[in-house]
């Protein structure tokens, strides 16, 4: 028998169901205290970002969070003793994540700066999905990430015929307004039409002449039809979408495969059986 294909040990089946599915009461407890343990960790840094505050109670903030890292590591330990190929995992976006989450504080004992990795942790509340068993949802981005893949061509194409058209503009407008209305050169002008053609108009440059100020106009009144198109081609291709949806939290624990249709007994990457619900 080769080794893929020995049964797990019972215990790290039943401690793979509680830390990766959220099917049962253990599992849905652990992910519930998985994630008020990481709201608390992001309050907890932001409010280490208020100085006074971090001043006045510095060793209350740096005892909890060490507290808190502790038991992040913990996880993520029982995350990689909890599967038959933790490689799986570890190089995962979640497994990153998880690793990014933890190293911080641990960092900040030899090296400064160790704070900025901390923003990393609002990734792992994308877990609550999970817990409120709402996976469908999931199941509905991945259609949209998928609608994006196949219209990078069209968007690409759109994105790029706006670039030649505000590199056209942007030159007019240098000759039309030049340095007297602020338009000094043409990468600045260029700026300003890209300011302008979506329109967010931060008015620090605005042009002085009727010239100007009617082909400022024609940009404005452009950018409603350009901005539209990017969503329209988007639209279309996720309408074309048919694929099945995964609507539960079956997680494989010999290869980590976690996108399985709704009362499957048997993991499509690998075949091996799952857990049972």
């Amino acid at each position: 028998m080769n080794n893929k294909d020995k049964p797990i040990p019972s215990w790290q089946r039943k401690l793979h169901e509680v830390i990766y599915e959220a099917d049962t009461p253990m599992g849905r407890g652990f992910d519930i205290a998985l994630l008020i343990l990481i709201v608390l960790s992001i309050i907890l840094v932001m409010l280490e970002s208020i100085k006074p505050l971090y001043s006045q109670y510095y060793w209350e903030f740096y005892t909890a969070e060490w507290i808190i890292t502790i038991l992040f590591t913990i996880e993520y330990v029982l995350r990689i003793i909890s599967i038959r190929k933790p490689i799986r995992y570890i190089f995962s976006f979640y497994g990153i994540v998880d690793f990014l989450s933890t190293i911080p504080t641990y960092m900040a004992l030899f090296i400064g700066g160790g704070n900025l990795f901390f923003a990393v942790r609002a990734l792992r509340l994308l877990r609550v999905f999970r817990v409120l068993k709402i996976t469908r949802y999931m199941g509905e981005s991945n259609k949209l990430v998928e609608a994006l893949k196949n219209s990078k061509a069209k968007i690409f194409v759109f994105l790029f015929a706006v670039l030649i058209i505000c590199i056209i503009m942007g030159t007019v407008m240098h000759l039309v307004e030049g340095e007297a209305g602020g338009f000094d050169n043409i990468p600045l002008s260029i700026y300003w039409c890209i300011v302008t053609l979506t329109t967010v108009g931060f008015g620090d440059i605005a042009p002085i002449t009727p010239l100007g100020r009617l082909i400022a106009s024609f940009i404005m009144i452009t950018s409603y039809g350009i901005i539209a198109v990017p969503t329209g081609i988007v639209s279309a291709e996720y309408s074309r979408s048919s694929k099945p949806i995964p609507t539960n939290t079956q997680v494989c624990p010999y290869c980590n495969e976690s996108k399985h249709l709704d009362k499957a007994e048997y993991c499509h990457n690998c075949g091996n059986k799952l857990n049972e619900k």
